[in-house]
């Protein structure tokens, strides 16, 4: 695919979008909303998500360090002084959800949990080198015991077949490329009659080529910046700059728009340390676990509890869509105050397997108490 192909109307594109799910209605009323944390919600700045690309000179340029500084996750914007301060008062709004436990399963009673778990940062460790973010054995296990009780589902800025080497459970949804490369459990859902497996859905394929394209271009503009990295995640380029020296930020967010602003059917995010570059559809995390959710049956469903774990902004469509249906919750993973819509936090993925194994073993204890009556 040219440059000039890459100008077409989204109209003219050839994009199949026959197969998101419906959109929930507003009006829906719910039978019981989320556990509410203190204070309610905290909404994220546009101004903190980088869109499409319109780069205009050099301010354009600072705003993107300012936000390429931002994304680190041990940034803080608050003085020594005042850290504490603010880590207690964001803690009241944003509550630990290992010490919120008792009143989330309270909250979840007669529901249906559905689990959606982002990776990077959740189910393994920020490193330095994104092909070697191994997840424990231990957590492994834990979240092949989670799927055991609950629908879960891992939803990934990452290629999906990246995911699944790191991964490995066959009995989970897989939704990589933030959502836009969907497919179901090995042999089918064991939660819903008849579930399908394989592919379920790909919105962005006709993009495949322009990806491509682009990722090749990013490789060659990006030699000349010190342990860059651009990442292949088939529907979506990923640009970490984790481990380059912060004096070549300004230069590598100038490669990036000189070979962005050719691709206008192409939008810039970002998330810790890295630049996402996706289609310009109207997909991402949050379509991707409403269309689950949908697969699963549970799309208008009153009796269902979704619960979305992630570290990054992009899981904030996530926390919103959750937000907005009054359903369930967001749990978002860091050590460090942040703008946020989800409604629990969690520090590290330690403390993600914790929950994880807390919510199993709750599952267990409820069958058992079942089976005694």
């Amino acid at each position: 695919m040219t440059k000039q192909n890459a100008a077409v109307s989204e109209a003219d594109s050839g994009i199949n979008m026959a197969a998101p799910p419906a959109a929930v209605s507003n009006s829906t009323v719910f039978s019981q909303k989320p556990p509410a944390a203190p204070g309610g919600y905290i909404s994220i700045s546009s101004k903190k998500i980088l869109k499409n690309l319109d780069v205009n000179g050099a301010q354009r340029i600072n705003s993107w360090v300012e936000s390429m500084r931002g994304s680190s996750p041990t940034h803080i914007k608050s003085t020594p002084h005042s850290l504490t301060e603010d880590h207690s008062s964001w803690m009241v709004d944003h509550p630990s959800a290992l010490e919120m436990f008792e009143q989330i399963i309270e909250a979840s009673k007669g529901k249906q949990i559905v689990m959606f778990l982002d990776y990077d940062g959740t189910l393994s460790p920020i490193v330095d080198d994104p092909d070697r973010a191994f997840m424990s054995d231990k957590m492994r296990a834990t979240v092949k015991k989670l799927a055991k009780c609950f629908p879960t589902a891992i939803v990934s800025g990452r290629c999906r077949d990246k995911v699944y080497s790191f991964v490995k459970l066959a009995e989970l949804y897989y939704a990589g490329s933030h959502g836009m490369d969907i497919k179901g459990p090995t042999g089918g859902s064991k939660y819903k009659k008849g579930g399908q497996a394989g592919i379920l859905f790909q919105p962005a394929s006709e993009y495949l080529p322009m990806i491509d394209e682009v990722y090749k271009e990013l490789v060659e503009k990006t030699k000349s910046i010190p342990r860059a990295k651009v990442e292949n995640n088939r529907f979506c380029v990923s640009v970490h700059f984790r481990c380059v020296d912060e004096k070549k930020w300004i230069e590598l967010a100038q490669q990036v728009k000189s070979v962005l602003k050719e691709y206008p059917k192409l939008r810039l995010s970002q998330g810790r340390k890295v630049f996402e570059i996706r289609p310009t559809i109207k997909w991402d995390k949050g379509k991707a676990l409403e269309f689950l959710l949908e697969s699963l049956g549970f799309a208008n469903c009153t009796n269902v509890f979704p619960v979305y774990i992630g570290d990054d902004r992009t899981d904030e469509d996530a926390f919103k869509i959750l937000r907005d249906r009054g359903q369930g919750f967001g749990i978002l993973v860091s050590k460090f105050p942040k703008d946020t819509s989800a409604s629990y936090s969690l520090q590290e993925p330690s403390e993600v397997m914790d929950f994880l194994q807390r919510l199993v073993n709750s599952k267990r204890l409820s069958y058992m108490g079942r089976t005694r009556m």
